[in-house]
This record gives structure tokens, sequence and C-alpha cells, in this order.
């Protein structure tokens, strides 16, 4: 008997809504709908269409339903981290979601410093210093607009957003809620005393839950719009979306780092505790809730996000290149020849991207790119010696060697990036599953509902 799930994965540039099915031995995954995703700009800020994104997530199920008879065992989404939503005591979105890549944070965090200092930030929360991380996003909105957050009731973040229209549910989901920077690494809680030295009000933090809770039954507004007959449990899986990819990566062991793999490079390892170590704050680690209560130690690398925007830019130009095409152009081009931090602020939220990567070369005296394929190249060369550089830190920190890295996500079918990223590192590289996030949201519905024992099972089963 074939038991059916419904994950619905949001990316920062598409959306997917995917049906999971579990056959008793393995997993399949089907594409239902698929919807682009990106900011909008309202008065020189980038949001957020959430109320657009909602429509399409009700769009998926609908699909579903009139696809497809079975009744639904369970509903998870997935998505990004540190954005949120404030709602009021009514329910009410009080605004647009800000964008993390909104420019209102810049020069937020040293206004934090001077509350509270970096060493106990991270002693406390072990987040990784990125300036959209939700406490900046949170304090800058104080600065600025006061009267929004007097008015707030509830913050969501985007997951739990979304749980709250499907379910009328106000929580927090742990995976998500690690990646706030207020949130107690060791005590696995709400860092109140981190909002309370901002001035910040603790009181619009909701209830946390774990992954694999069950947050109710589907609306019945929702259900019966979208054509179900039957009530569908929501269940908070892992939300970080790349919790839920870690969670279905196979063999990840001690001697094993993975890369989720796409708009941004998640380059980290699976710990069973925090590592808060003055070290891994000056190499700027973060440490992140994981499935079964581990930590994700791992650093965000820019990934694959300045290639993306290198293929918009030159789509605006007239110059249309499929991702195959670009690979072959970057084959053909001259190796090491150009060399970039994908990290650098410069490549943040640039205009033109090609042209803030030859800026940023003739900054460092280096060769321009000068064709598309040396474009190419030089992101995929510098992302793969940015993988090494991590790798290499995560070793001095956990003290343990890694001899194999598991690249999961959209990026795992970029045979040039993988084969860089084995010369780069020097070590040996496993690609795939390509669809690692929807299959880990699907994997923790199926341990919560009860039709699997428990992730360890749910991994192996990935891995046949």
């Amino acid at each position: 008997m074939t038991t059916n799930f419904l994950a619905i994965d949001l990316g920062a540039s598409s959306g997917r809504v995917m049906l999971g099915r579990w056959d008793g031995r393995r997993f399949a995954l089907d594409e239902i709908y698929r919807f682009a995703n990106g900011p909008v700009e309202i008065a020189g800020h980038l949001h957020w269409d959430v109320q657009r994104l909602w429509h399409e997530v009700r769009t998926g199920i609908a699909r579903y339903a009139a696809q497809d008879a079975t009744p639904l065992t369970g509903i998870g989404i997935d998505t990004w981290g540190v954005d949120f939503g404030l709602l009021d005591a009514t329910g009410r979105l009080l605004h647009l979601p800000f964008h993390y890549r909104d420019h209102r944070t810049a020069g937020i965090a040293e206004l934090v410093d001077a509350h509270i200092p970096q060493e106990r930030l991270y002693a406390l929360t072990g987040i990784q210093r990125l300036q959209f991380n939700t406490l900046y996003q949170l304090y800058s909105l104080r600065q600025a607009d006061p009267a929004a957050l007097a008015a707030a009731d509830t913050l969501l973040l985007m997951p739990d957003l979304f749980h709250f229209w499907m379910t009328g549910r106000r929580v927090a989901e742990y995976t998500n809620a690690t990646t706030t920077q207020f949130f107690h690494a060791r005590e696995r809680r709400w860092a109140t005393e981190v909002l309370d030295a901002l001035g910040l009000p603790s009181r619009i933090l909701p209830p946390l839950v774990t992954p694999g809770t069950a947050l109710g039954n589907l609306l019945p507004a929702v259900r019966d719009e979208a054509g179900l007959r039957d009530d569908v449990p929501v269940i908070a899986i892992a939300t970080h979306d790349t919790a839920s990819a870690v969670a279905a990566i196979s063999g990840l062991d001690a001697r094993s780092a993975y890369i989720s793999s796409g708009t941004w490079s998640l380059v980290g390892v699976e710990l069973d505790q925090p590592l808060l170590t003055e070290q891994a704050r000056v190499l700027n680690f973060t440490n992140e809730g994981g499935v079964g209560g581990t930590i994700r130690l791992l650093k965000n690398v820019a990934g694959l996000w300045l290639l993306q925007e290198c293929q918009r830019q030159w789509q605006r130009e007239g110059r249309a290149y499929t991702w195959p095409e670009l690979v072959e152009l970057a084959e053909a081009a001259q190796p090491l020849r150009s060399l970039v931090d994908p990290d650098d602020p410069a490549f943040l939220a640039p205009d033109d991207m090609p042209a803030a990567i030859r800026a940023y070369c003739r900054r460092t005296d280096q060769p321009e790119p000068a064709s598309v394929g040396a474009m190419v190249r030089c992101c995929l060369e510098s992302l793969a010696l940015k993988y090494r550089q991590v790798i290499e830190s995560l070793e001095q920190l956990t003290g343990c060697s890694i001899n194999t890295i598991r690249i999961v996500g959209g990026g795992s079918q970029n045979a040039l990036l993988c084969r860089l990223t084995a010369e780069a590192c020097g070590r040996n590289v496993v690609a795939g599953p390509v669809e690692a996030t929807a299959l880990g949201n699907v994997m923790v519905q199926a341990v919560a509902c009860g039709v699997l024992p428990d992730i360890a099972t749910g991994r192996a089963a990935i891995g046949m």
C-alpha cells in the first residue's frame, strides 16, 4: 500500500509542491506544481510577496486533489530562514515581510554590538554573524518603525506564517527558530535576555515545537477550497530547508561533511551538541538545529547566487544561456585565471553581477573575466576553493578529519562544480540526492505519522 504526503518547498527563487509516495520500502517524488519566487520592490525596499506565495501553495494543493483521490497522510512546508512576518492580535499581517537582501540592515550589527558584545552573543546563540540575521532585522525595525513593532502580537518566521494560515496555530518550529540569533543554543529556548538587552519585545515570540509535531488538520476553508475530501494533518517538519536537506543525507557520519548547494551553499557537519568556542566565533561558523536534536555546525557561503545573477544579467542583455551551455563554456575557459571571494559584501545584491565581479578583479589586480565562459569558470572555481577553506576550518574546529563531501540539492547536478570541488578539496565527493529538501520534508512527515520508526531508518531508505 502506498502512503502519500505533500512536501511544500519554498526557495528564494522558486517554490514547488511535491508529492511524496512511500511504498513500504522507498520514497518516490513527483513534482505537482512549480512557481517562481523572488523579491518585490516597494518604496525602495525588498519584500516577499507572501500573499501570492500563499495563493501558489493553495493552487499546488488543489492540483493534487484534482489528480489523485488518495487521502493525504500529511502536509509539510519548508522555507529559507531568518525572514519573518508580524501579526496583530487578530491575526492580520502588519506588513509584507522584508527580504533578507534588503539594505536596511546595513550597519545594524555594529549598533547591536554596543549593547551586547559579539563574544557574549555568540556564547548564547552560536549563530554566524550575517547582516540579515533576524536579530538585526528586528532591531532595524525598532529603529525605523517602532509603531509597527509596538502593534505586533506575534512574530512568525516564514514557514510558521504559512502554518498559521493552514491551521490557525501560532508556533515556532525549532530548526528555523535557531537561525534567528536570539535562540539559546545550549538550553534550546528563546534567548529572551538578548531581546531584553536591545529593548525588543520578547512577548511576540510564539511557543516552540520540535520537528515532527502535528499542528492539527488543514483548516476546513483551505481543505474545501482545494477540493480535498478528507482531513489532512499539517506536520511541522524540519522547516528550515537546509535542515530538511541534511535530514535526507544517507551515510552522513563523523568523517563526512555536507554541502547543501543552491542559491546558498551550506557547508557543514552534523554534531550532537553546539560548538560555541571562541575559535568557532572568529571563523564565523553557525550552530543551527537539525532533526533528532542534532546540531548543524556550518557556514553560509554565497553559493550559486553569483552565477544565477550573472545568468539573469545576460538575459537582460538579450543573451539567454541554459545551464548546460554555461557549463560547456566554462569547461573550455582557461582555469584559475581569476578568483573572487563569493562572500564579499559587493556580491550581496548588486545591480549587475558580472560588472561587480569584474570590479572585484580590478581591485585585486587580477585579469577581468573577458568572456561568458571565463566568468562562469571564475564563479565555480571560486566556490570550490571557498568550500576547501570551510572544510579545513571544520576539521580544525571538530578535531576530526573529513574524507567525504556529500553534495545535495540543485548544485549536485553540476558535474563541473562537483569535479572542481573534489579537485580543490582533495576529498571524495558524493553527489545527490538532488531533491534532498523535499525528501527530508516527506521523510520527517513519515516518521511523525508512524509510517517509519525513526530518522535513521528514513535516511537508510533514501540511500537505497
